[in-house]
């Protein structure tokens, strides 16, 4: 089976285009991803017999913190590493071709946000900053640069800087997105208030164990009013992961055309739940080309009938993801 292409991949605009790319990008990696050969055989499943994406078995996100998930023999390129407290296995992510990753990020944002030069991009994000690896740092650091605006840049814990920063750019009445990770924004607004309501705060999730958790609704609450706006946006994605999903408020997503999400039964992982219940998240990811686009995570959620879903936790006795967790 042949390996499609990015033109195929990125040029999706149908369900039916999806399934068709998602069986051959299927075909390509049960051929060629040892990995997840092994774990389809493991389960007593013939890759012949998988006709349509929900037969598609997904591979545990966990694998990634124990084995190499390829599916080329090309030389990598960039090994994203997910974060964690000391002791902690973390997760690696392999990537071949960081095109794949870079077309991905900037066509989503392009198709949520329209043309990234039209922003300032804002980002504090000091735990990432302070390690190596993090594929949400590469995507902010990239779409900084494709911003190509000189007040556009990462902020570490100089927050009297952000916060002039910030007001310098509701004074000239210029688009703003400020993408923080969740205790970095509310660190900020402990301490500086703001009334900026055209500005776009994107909270990418985490807590990092600097605060304590908090539901969703309280969080956004908390925001909200610190920064004198009427709605929280998120980013979905995660280190085993090429794409991401978007939420523009009330901590609803939405998946780019090359991404999907599944709701597993927790009980019985190779079924699939219903709109509206709770399951496991499982992700498709056709971006995840060289590696495994058939995630099955640890996150908990619902997936509605036009296709967006909410994320409303994790599994129970899982590793807490320091990266990019909604608790809900």
């Amino acid at each position: 089976m042949n390996k499609p292409d990015k033109q195929q991949v990125f040029s999706i605009s149908s369900e039916d285009q999806f399934a068709e790319v998602s069986l051959q990008v299927f075909n390509y990696q049960a051929s060629n991803n040892p990995v997840y050969r092994q774990f389809i055989s493991g389960l007593g499943i013939d890759v012949d017999t998988v006709k349509t994406v929900e037969q598609i078995p997904f591979l545990p996100i966990e694998f990634f913190k124990s084995h190499t998930i390829l599916s080329t023999d090309d030389p990598v390129e960039v090994t994203f590493t997910s974060s964690g407290t000391t002791g902690m296995i973390t997760s690696s992510h392999r990537v071949t071709d960081k095109t794949w990753y870079e077309d991905s990020f900037r066509k989503a944002f392009d198709i949520f946000y329209g043309d990234i030069r039209n922003y300032t991009v804002l980002a504090l994000l000091p735990s990432y900053l302070e390690r190596d690896g993090s594929s949400l740092i590469y995507m902010v650091d990239d779409l900084i640069k494709q911003s190509n605006n000189p007040d556009s840049g990462f902020f570490l814990y100089n927050h009297d800087e952000l916060y002039h920063q910030l007001k310098k750019q509701q004074e000239a009445g210029k688009p703003t997105l400020l993408i923080g990770v969740t205790f970095g924004l509310l660190d900020f607004i402990d301490n500086y208030q703001l009334d900026f309501p055209e500005l776009i705060v994107m909270e990418t999730g985490g807590m990092k164990g600097r605060r304590k958790e908090m539901i969703r609704e309280e969080l956004h609450e908390i925001l909200c009013k610190g920064f004198g706006i009427k709605h929280i946006h998120s980013e979905y994605g995660m280190t085993e992961l090429l794409s991401q999903a978007y939420s523009k408020g009330d901590g609803i997503f939405e998946c780019p055309p090359w991404m999907q999400i599944i709701i597993r039964d927790t009980n019985d992982p190779l079924s699939t739940l219903q709109t509206g219940k709770t399951g496991g998240i499982s992700v498709i990811d056709l971006a995840n080309i060289n590696s495994c686009s058939f995630i099955a995570t640890q996150d908990l959620g619902k997936l509605y009938l036009d296709k967006t879903f909410e994320v409303l936790g994790r599994f129970d006795q899982s590793d807490i993801r320091g990266c990019n967790l909604l608790i809900a």
